[in-house]
């Protein structure tokens, strides 16, 4: 294996941390920003790109974290390293509520396609890289614009999940149509692509947008049931607009309304 060969366990419901085992000399790269603990002994380490043999020397990890501009994540990514006797554990923490997805390279070969924002960590050795969309419809209509991420490589790899996940392991010709925003990641063999809704009522009242993601097997594909930008969406919805105060804060009056109408500002 040119990964290193990890071990791990996954902690949690609704909001889960993996941990992962490291024997002397193994490492395991991740998301800045999403680590969580680690055991003395560990040695952290901020290196560009995704470090896997893939970006040897000077040019190739630039390459490799210029690839990581296009995805809209950072230049740099973080890398920890037992340097002891004995086994270490790192700990890694899932950015919101939802699920940690392990994806075991092997059983894919060698290769997992997710979008932009849901990869973790991986075993040292993993390329983290940019998978651009061969459709003009998709790239334009499909959510995630032209660049998904590609995980390739022989090892283990963790991708986050908002909400509850769902997998779906589709038989050729098989067809599973989906909302952009829902699709966590999916096997190279799958045929993704968009597809209008259609009629005048569906697009202009039916709230769903304009399109649907179309994914056609064979291969597996993991959905979301709490994309980040639906969340986020539902949060601003119910913050005090203009800056100022909730009209209810500190009122018992606006506190009876709130029960009074159920709060439904959803």
């Amino acid at each position: 294996m040119t990964a290193h060969e990890i071990d791990y366990r996954i902690y949690g419901e609704e909001m889960q941390y993996v941990e992962i085992e490291l024997d002397p000399q193994e490492g395991v790269i991740a998301e800045a920003g999403s680590f969580m603990m680690m055991d003395d002994g560990i040695k952290m380490e901020t290196i560009f790109g995704d470090g896997s043999t893939k970006n040897q020397g000077f040019l190739g990890s630039i390459l490799g974290a210029g690839k990581r501009i296009l995805t809209g994540e950072s230049l740099f990514m973080t890398a920890f390293y037992n340097n002891v006797v004995g086994k270490k554990n790192v700990s890694f923490a899932s950015p919101y509520p939802g699920k940690i997805i392990p994806i075991d390279l092997t059983e894919f070969r060698g290769k997992f396609i997710c979008q932009k924002d849901a990869f973790l960590c991986a075993a040292k050795g993993v390329s983290v890289g940019i998978e651009f969309s061969k459709k003009l419809g998709r790239g334009l209509f499909g959510g995630e614009g032209f660049i998904m991420q590609k995980l390739e490589g022989d090892g283990m790899a963790f991708v986050h999940a908002g909400g509850t996940m769902a997998k779906k392991v589709l038989q050729r010709g098989e067809t599973l149509r989906v909302d952009t925003g829902c699709i966590v990641g999916f096997t190279q063999d799958i045929d993704y692509d968009i597809e209008f809704i259609g009629g005048i009522k569906n697009t202009i009242f039916g709230g769903e947008g304009l399109f649907f993601a179309k994914l056609q097997g064979p291969g597996t594909v993991y959905i979301q049931s709490l994309p980040f930008s639906r969340l986020a969406g539902r949060v601003l919805a119910s913050a005090p607009q203009g800056g100022g105060k909730d009209k209810g804060e500190g009122s018992i009056l606006g506190g009876l309304g709130n029960i009074l109408d159920g709060d439904n500002r959803f």
